[in-house]
This record gives C-alpha cells, sequence and structure tokens, in this order.
C-alpha cells in the first residue's frame, strides 16, 4: 500500500507539471516554433545531465535515445497545433491519443515488450477507458482561437475577446466576420489530425525503454543485465531529445537560408518549460518503480488534460485512475 501511495504522489507531481509547463510560454512571440522546441530541448537536456549526476551515472543505453528522438519529432508540431486549436484541446487530444497508445503497448506487449498482467484486468480496462472518455466529453468544447493574419508575430495564445473588441472599436467588421468564419475551417481540422500523429509519438516515445528493461533478464539478449530503475535512462531519452530537436534546428537554418527566426523573448520561458517537463518525466519515471506503466500512463496522458477540464470530467477521470491504480493490487 506504500508503494501505490508513492506511485499516485509521483503521478500526480507530474500531471500538474506536465499540464502546466507551457503555461510559461502562452502569451510569448513563438513565431513557426522551431527556435523554441530548441531551446525547450535544450534546458531538458540540461536538467537531465544533473540528474544524471546525481545518480552516480549510470550505464548509457543509446538505444533508449531513439525514444527521445521519437519524442521531439512529435514536438515539433506543438506550436503549430495550439495556434490552430489553442492549448487546452491540443493536450486535450494528444493526451488521449498518447494515453491509447503507451496503455496499448504496455499491456499488450507492442514493440517487443514483454506483455505485463494485472490481477484485475477488467477494472485496469474500465480505467483505462474512463481517462479516455473524460478526454472524448471535451470534444464538444467549442474552442475560440483566433487567426492572425501574421501567425508568426503572434503569441502563442492570445485573447479573443480583446482582439476582436479592440477591432469592433476601430469599425473593422469585416475583419471579425473574417475571423469567425475561419475559426471552424481547415486549420482547425489539421490541428486535430496533427495532434493526433503527435499523441501517438508521445505514446511510443518511451517503447525503447521499456524493451530494455523487458530484455534485461534474457540471456540472449544484448540488453543482459540492464538497470530496470527507470530513472537510469532519463539521460539518454533526454539526450536524444536534444540530438534530434538540434538536427532539426539545423536543418530548418538550412532551408531559411541562414536566416531563422529567433525570438528572444522565448527563451528564459523556453527554458522553464523544458525545466517543468524533465522534473515531470522524473516523477513519472519514479511512479513506474512503484506502480506499472499501464497504469501511470492513463493516469498521466489524461491528467494533461485533466488540467483543462470541468468538474465532469474531472469527476470521470479521478474514478477511472483510480479503478486502474486499484486493478494491481
Amino acid at each position: 500500500m506504500t508503494h501505490l501511495a508513492y506511485g499516485i504522489a509521483a503521478n500526480v507531481v507530474a500531471v500538474l507539471l506536465y499540464g502546466s509547463n507551457y503555461v510559461p510560454v502562452k502569451r510569448i512571440e513563438t513565431g513557426d516554433g522551431m527556435f523554441f522546441q530548441w531551446v525547450n530541448c535544450a534546458a531538458i537536456w540540461v536538467v537531465s545531465m544533473v540528474g544524471d549526476l546525481m545518480l552516480q551515472s549510470p550505464k548509457f543505453y543509446p538505444f533508449a535515445m531513439l525514444g527521445g528522438v521519437i519524442w521531439a519529432t512529435g514536438n515539433l508540431a506543438v506550436v503549430p497545433i495550439v495556434k490552430a486549436i489553442g492549448l487546452g484541446l491540443g493536450i486535450l487530444i494528444w493526451g488521449s491519443s498518447s494515453l491509447l497508445m503507451g496503455w496499448a503497448s504496455s499491456r499488450f506487449g507492442w514493440f517487443g515488450i514483454v506483455a505485463e498482467d494485472v490481477s484485475r484486468p477488467i477494472l485496469n480496462f474500465c480505467g483505462a477507458g474512463l481517462c479516455l472518455l473524460s478526454g472524448l466529453i471535451f470534444f464538444f468544447v467549442k474552442t475560440d482561437v483566433e487567426l492572425h493574419p501574421d501567425s508568426d508575430s503572434m503569441p502563442l495564445l492570445i485573447d479573443r475577446v480583446s482582439t476582436l473588441t479592440q477591432q469592433c472599436d476601430s469599425g473593422d467588421l469585416k475583419s471579425i466576420h473574417h475571423a469567425v468564419l475561419q475559426s471552424d475551417s481547415c486549420p482547425f481540422i489539421s490541428g486535430c489530425l496533427l495532434a493526433v500523429v503527435s499523441g501517438l509519438l508521445y505514446g511510443s516515445s518511451f517503447a525503447p525503454i521499456l524493451y530494455i528493461k523487458s530484455h534485461s533478464s534474457c540471456h540472449d539478449s544484448m540488453f543482459h543485465g540492464a538497470s530496470v530503475y527507470d530513472l537510469d535512462y532519463v539521460y539518454a531519452q533526454c539526450s536524444g531529445i536534444f540530438v534530434a530537436s538540434t538536427v532539426y534546428f539545423t536543418i530548418y537554418c538550412a532551408a531559411m537560408n541562414n536566416r531563422p527566426r529567433v525570438y528572444s523573448r522565448a527563451i528564459l520561458p523556453g527554458l522553464l518549460s523544458g525545466l517543468m517537463w524533465a522534473l515531470a518525466t522524473y516523477c513519472w519515471f519514479l511512479a513506474n518503480n512503484y506502480l506499472s506503466a499501464f497504469v501511470t500512463f492513463p493516469i498521466i496522458s489524461a491528467g494533461l488534460a485533466n488540467c483543462f477540464m470541468f468538474f465532469m470530467a474531472t469527476c470521470v477521470i479521478l474514478i477511472g485512475s483510480l479503478l486502474t491504480a486499484i486493478s494491481t493490487l
């Protein structure tokens, strides 16, 4: 019971940090997001280096970096998603798709991972289903995302009401009508689809670590004798994140003829966002040692959206999370 309490406590901290790590940058101009994602990933890597030193530098497995590459690929779409459908709905959609991918891969043994069993499978399925339901509830929530004619020069999130009020005061009624008509157009659909793809990448990004752990007891595996302590792999994961983001940013600079769109005001918020994400990941990996990945994934993924949910969805997700956790007792 003590391990269950520690695991849930670590999950709660991870949910709070994951759900709010983009808040510091929501009013900051980020442009196309490429510079922001590189700063964000650099902060993640620095935090992981400190954590690696505190853990006395456990053995480094380059294969775990693959998960970081997958995560960084999904992270490229964060800024376009938020500008298209908003932060709340964006986290909601990619959290739901991440939930399905992460929970299913651990529960059913996808990608070469050893499938994990629970003593109460019905509760586990019900818990994961309710966590997903909490996300589906908010597909009916209408988002108000203002489309700006120059999307590269606007903050990540802007106040639609104040913007329309200013337009009304200036007598620009055509601009208001145009913004309202465009709110349900193709950018919204593409933003939703992009969020689903991003969530699937997020959900599969931890598969390499789970693969290493599940094959640590196989004598004929190259990972025989590998650590089963999740925190030992955070540095490798974050190294993959930083390497991939640097490669993507280099390609971006080349495509822009060495004239990347750099926004200096996004540096400190980007560093803070990366710090929060890295700390959340350490808390989550710590929770995995007390619980299992297929238990923590529904709590984490649905918990991201929970930061933006109303009372109804909050009740549903809490019930689902408790059922998922109790299923291991």
